[in-house]
């Protein structure tokens, strides 16, 4: 997807152009450039893009400028990788936690996209508390304005690539290990707690639903079967002796049988009561992923 961006109209809703050269009025390439169609006795637009030669429906939509989304066919798998089982526990520190019923696990993780939304938030901060001595739409309050659509602009597309890379660890971790179903648990229930306004306000930034969606429809093109569900209790039970306790940080410890493991992976493996009604071995060995390299 490439963007341009132009002079915006207050009231432009986004607009569908259809596929390329496959109507009177659909969008065509011309020598290095893009022309949309507005209408009969309209001018077109003409965008100087380059757009890949499979290009489907484009879309030209408002965010925080114009940008041209394009859709290209990706090409799915023909069959399922396997028929094993597979769960996944999502966080916020670690994005998540998979555990399949042949023992191995992977757990990725999300303090990379925490530290993206902290500097977001303190940057905020800065540019709103210059904003507040200024007067309201005065000059030095747009330029303010301007500065704080492009910093939250660019974190965001910086988060959401990390989203889609961590996702993608996942499903290439459930090829890899034949997985034919992959249960995704849904935390809704964790985010409705009131447990002080620091956390708050990172169960209120913590974007589990776009995870839900990216896994399922990366899931679907692997053709694995994917569905989801509450996720509540699972990781608050040790997956030997069942006995309820709540941890406190990353290190699962029954005080009952002595058992130690990782939190998140205790909570994937426990998934596999509610989603299969059957339970699974804890795992000897836990992978460590980032979903990207660390930037300075």
């Amino acid at each position: 997807m490439q963007t341009l961006r132009i002079y915006r109209l207050t009231h432009l809703s986004p607009t569908m152009f259809g596929r390329l050269k496959a109507a009177q009025m659909a969008v065509s390439k011309e020598r290095g450039r893009v022309v949309l169609p507005i209408g009969r006795g309209r001018a077109s637009i003409v965008l100087p893009l380059d757009l890949p030669e499979h290009s489907g429906a484009c879309t030209l939509v408002w965010n925080r400028g114009f940008e041209l989304h394009v859709c290209i066919g990706v090409p799915q798998a023909k069959h399922a990788p396997g028929t094993n089982r597979a769960t996944v526990d999502l966080g916020e520190i670690h994005l998540a936690a998979v555990a399949t019923n042949t023992g191995a696990a992977l757990v990725v993780s999300g303090r990379g996209i925490r530290s993206l939304k902290r500097q977001r938030n303190m940057r905020h901060q800065q540019l709103a508390r210059k904003q507040a001595r200024c007067q309201k739409y005065s000059r030095r309050w747009k330029k303010l304005q301007r500065a704080k659509n492009k910093m939250a602009g660019r974190l965001e597309r910086r988060v959401r690539d990390l989203r889609h890379k961590a996702t993608r660890q996942v499903i290439e971790f459930c090829k890899r290990e034949q997985v034919g179903t992959l249960f995704i648990g849904n935390p809704h229930g964790v985010c409705q707690e009131n447990r002080g306004r620091h956390h708050n306000q990172r169960m209120s930034q913590w974007e589990y639903g776009k995870d839900i969606d990216y896994l399922t429809h990366k899931s679907t093109q692997a053709r694995i079967k994917s569905f989801t569900g509450s996720e509540r209790g699972t990781s608050s039970q040790c997956p030997v002796c069942r006995q309820q306790h709540k941890p406190r940080g990353r290190v699962w410890k029954c005080r009952n049988c002595g058992f130690v493991g990782h939190r998140d992976v205790v909570g994937s493996v426990n998934m596999h009561r509610l989603a299969y009604d059957k339970a699974v071995t804890f795992p000897c060995a836990v992978t460590y992923l980032r979903p990207g390299r660390a930037r300075a």
